[in-house]
């Protein structure tokens, strides 16, 4: 079967914080031939396990890493490598996916009011601008 998955299934396949829910998620995600995960799916995760669960950004790295190497789970992944590429350096990974994904739609310099958030874009490469 091919899937779109809903944040609350990777949730319970990371955190294994319910039992029957976690088993139930793992043994979809096992058996499906493609498992489609979407940016806003991977923006509520890393801000359920970064915010809700705690985890480190380098746990939370490591697991986008794990579904981005696995063989039959599809995304945009140019856009979780620039999401990424924020988050590894100490910001937001939904900044790293907005100011790639705006440059993608014909942005081409990113805005913010987080100053870290443009100090980062702009690390990566991509023109940014704080704007106060």
């Amino acid at each position: 079967m091919k899937i779109s998955v809903d944040t609350n299934i990777l949730v319970r396949a990371v955190l294994q914080d319910d039992a029957k829910q976690a088993e139930t998620a793992g043994k979809l995600l096992k058996e499906a031939s493609l498992i489609a995960v979407s940016l806003p799916c991977l923006c509520e995760l890393v801000w359920i396990l970064r915010r809700g669960a705690r985890l480190s950004k380098d746990d939370i790295a490591t697991t986008i890493r794990d579904l981005l190497d696995a063989g039959n789970v599809v995304m945009n992944r140019p856009a979780v490598e620039a999401g990424l590429a924020i988050l590894e350096a100490g910001g937001d990974f939904a900044d790293g996916i907005m100011a790639y994904e705006g440059n993608w739609l014909g942005g081409e310099t990113f805005v913010s009011f987080d100053k870290q958030a443009v100090e980062l874009v702009t690390q990566q490469g991509q023109p940014a601008q704080l704007v106060s």
